[in-house]
């Protein structure tokens, strides 16, 4: 049996250029519609995932759920995701003006913290209301140190899902002020050096020189700043010092 002569020239085809510039497309889209709600949920405030209102979750949700589109599909136009997202985050801007403004307004949509604990007993009927069992309850207090219910005056769970404790006077740890003691205020530390790294905008900013960072080091033992991890210094000139590993070998 006779077989058809082998073709000279190229066995296979190169991949074709449509699909490098359809990668090159998808990633400019995922990287505008990430900037652009990073900068949307900056604009919202510092809140954690878990201090959320239900109004600020279900914006979440919605603008992930907006977002995920037009990454996956280059058929539908970028405009079609950011409009919506912006349109929402417009939407709970004006809504946190009016819950800056109307308590009415604030309370209806964030709701109001529920007394779940007082006097040292439990409020079951805030418990069913608020759909958290006695074991979830007893976890939260747990998690913040408390595992004697009858130690609490008061026990509210936040509009935010965080539980506040405040427990009875005699059961709060003493403070210096009862016992009659003044330490010394320490203020705020700030970092000097970072993993190796000077932060010269804040040596310069305390009012320091390199030539005092230097003998702050010298008496860690160090010769450099890129042999400590971190630098630390208070309001009071104390410094803290964690050298790196290589430093100390």
């Amino acid at each position: 049996m006779a077989y058809p002569p082998r073709r000279k020239g190229k066995m296979f085809k190169r991949p074709s250029a449509k699909r490098g510039v359809f990668v090159f497309v998808v990633l400019i889209r995922t990287a505008v519609l990430y900037l652009f709600i990073v900068a949307g949920i900056r604009l919202l405030g510092k809140h954690q995932i878990g201090e959320l209102e239900p109004s600020e979750l279900v914006l979440t949700l919605i603008i992930a759920d907006l977002a995920s589109v037009p990454m996956q599909d280059n058929g539908i136009p970028l405009l079609s995701g950011l409009i919506p997202i912006l349109v929402l985050l417009a939407l709970s801007s004006i809504i946190s003006v009016l819950c800056v403004k109307s308590i009415r307004f604030r309370t209806l949509l964030c709701g109001k913290p529920s007394i779940v604990v007082k006097n040292g007993a439990v409020i079951q009927s805030e418990l069913t209301r608020s759909h958290l069992t006695i074991d979830e309850l007893l976890e939260e207090l747990r998690i913040q140190g408390y595992t004697d219910i009858q130690t609490i005056k008061f026990a509210l769970l936040e509009t935010n899902g965080q539980l506040s404790v405040l427990p009875y006077a005699s059961e709060k740890p003493v403070t210096a002020a009862q016992i009659g003691l003044k330490p010394e205020e320490t203020g705020l530390p700030v970092v000097l050096v970072s993993d190796g790294r000077l932060l010269e905008h804040n040596l310069k900013g305390l009012g320091y020189e390199e030539i005092w960072l230097e003998k702050q080091l010298a008496s860690h033992g160090l010769s450099s700043s890129r042999q400590a991890f971190l630098l630390t210094v208070d309001e009071t000139g104390t410094t803290y010092c964690i050298p790196k590993k290589e430093a100390t070998t």
